[in-house]
């Protein structure tokens, strides 16, 4: 027999975003908070990324979600039964041109205004704390210490851990099949449609990282996020990398990042030039060209061994921004009681603040953490392009969507 049951609040989706926006729906009070996974939390790219978490963002909204996601993961410790890993590193973000020099110093100045203890550093005082550098490599770098890294599989663990702490009903693979409407000039969401049956419900947050897509699909919605891989390295032990703590670096130009991990050095990119898609087997032509590129900065990273390798899917968006709003047909019609929330590629560094403005908006109407806007479905036009300004500090994902690349 078709099961019917009811929710104040349905989460499609077991990953980063939809797990943090379970938990804080329960947190602002929403009673029965469903949970749907087609597969099993964290099956997705959750538990394979690199785990940085980064404030030195392009944008004051972006700045903001960066922040408050190292505030919450710093947190975690008090407020929940088991914890993301967070470890406060600090970041340099370096700057090799003279262009990208004068962009950071521009992207500097908007940082501080917003509240960022963000300073310049010259190639010495670079080196000074990260002696594992090049100083003729770069020309210098912007860095703030508020910034590290998480656990990825312990990130996974800590949300699971707090969902069950928190009453929330976690219905792994179950799969979201679609929702009910009720009018047509306005439609509002009544329930949400499962292989078991009916949810009624009159809210639904939708997620799904690259596939979410998909999702928005199953409802007539056309939501542009994409899905690139993005590899992740990391490198036999050795002493330089760990007889002292030194910051994560981040070549913003060619989107390569690094950082010390087990007592070796992890490192990651993805190639903005390789076809749009899914993808989880390792690309060893650009890894080995970005190794390269590594050893112009690290050049004691050339001869060392490599420990595991990986990549996993991962979704990103035409203007690198998240998405978190309602859900709009092409038509214009607003579903009533429907939130998407995509963190463009930057699950574990804004993944917690996009999980907790998705819950805002889902229940409360409004979010304070920082000015939401700016990332609505609305700013897209037809063929998926975005009227916002892009944020430039990121991995340099495909320029294409799936659709586009045809």
């Amino acid at each position: 027999m078709a099961r019917r049951d009811a929710a104040d609040v349905v989460v499609v989706g077991g990953g980063a975003i939809g797990g943090w926006s379970a938990y804080f729906a329960r947190e602002l009070g929403a009673r029965t908070v469903v949970v749907l996974e087609r597969e099993v939390l964290g099956a997705g790219a959750s538990p394979r990324s690199s785990g940085v978490v980064r404030a030195q963002a392009g944008t004051p909204e972006t700045v903001a979600l960066g922040v408050w996601s190292a505030l919450f993961y710093a947190s975690q410790p008090k407020r929940l039964p088991v914890d993301s890993g967070f470890r406060r590193m600090g970041y340099q973000l370096l700057a090799v041109t003279r262009a990208q020099e004068r962009e950071a110093h521009e992207r500097m100045a908007m940082q501080r205004r917003v509240g960022l203890p963000v300073r310049w550093l010259d190639p010495s005082e670079a080196v000074a704390m990260n002696p594992t550098l090049d100083p003729a490599a770069f020309r210098g770098a912007t860095y703030t210490d508020v910034e590290g890294c998480i656990d990825p599989v312990r990130n996974v663990l800590a949300y699971t851990a707090a969902l069950r702490e928190a009453g929330v009903d976690v219905r792994e693979r179950t799969a979201f099949l679609g929702v009910r409407l009720r009018g047509t000039r306005r439609p509002r969401v009544v329930g949400v449609e499962t292989p078991a049956g009916v949810i009624a419900t009159e809210r639904v947050i939708l997620t799904g990282g690259p596939t979410l897509r998909a999702v928005g699909e199953l409802i007539g919605v056309r939501i542009p996020v994409g899905a690139a891989r993005h590899q992740v390295v990391v490198t036999e032990p050795h002493p330089a990398f760990s007889e002292q703590p030194i910051p994560m670096a981040f070549d913003v130009g060619a989107g390569l990042y690094w950082r010390p991990e087990d007592g070796g050095l992890l490192w990651g990119m993805s190639n903005p030039k390789e076809r749009p898609g899914p993808a989880r087997e390792v690309d060893w032509v650009y890894l080995r060209r970005m190794r390269t590129r590594l050893a112009r900065f690290v050049p004691g990273a050339k001869e060392l061994g490599i420990r595991k390798v990986w990549a996993a899917t991962i979704d990103y968006t035409p203007d690198h921004l998240p998405i978190v709003g309602p859900a709009i047909r092409p038509d214009g019609s607003v579903l009533e009681g429907t939130t998407v929330a995509a963190a463009a590629g930057h699950g574990m560094m804004w993944g917690p603040a996009v999980a907790k403005m998705a819950a805002d908006l889902a229940l409360e109407g409004s979010t304070e953490l920082t000015d939401a806007s700016g990332f609505g479905l609305d700013r897209f036009d037809e063929h998926g392009r975005s009227r916002a300004t892009a944020d430039l500090v990121a991995l340099p994902f495909p320029s294409l969507i799936e659709d586009d690349a045809g």
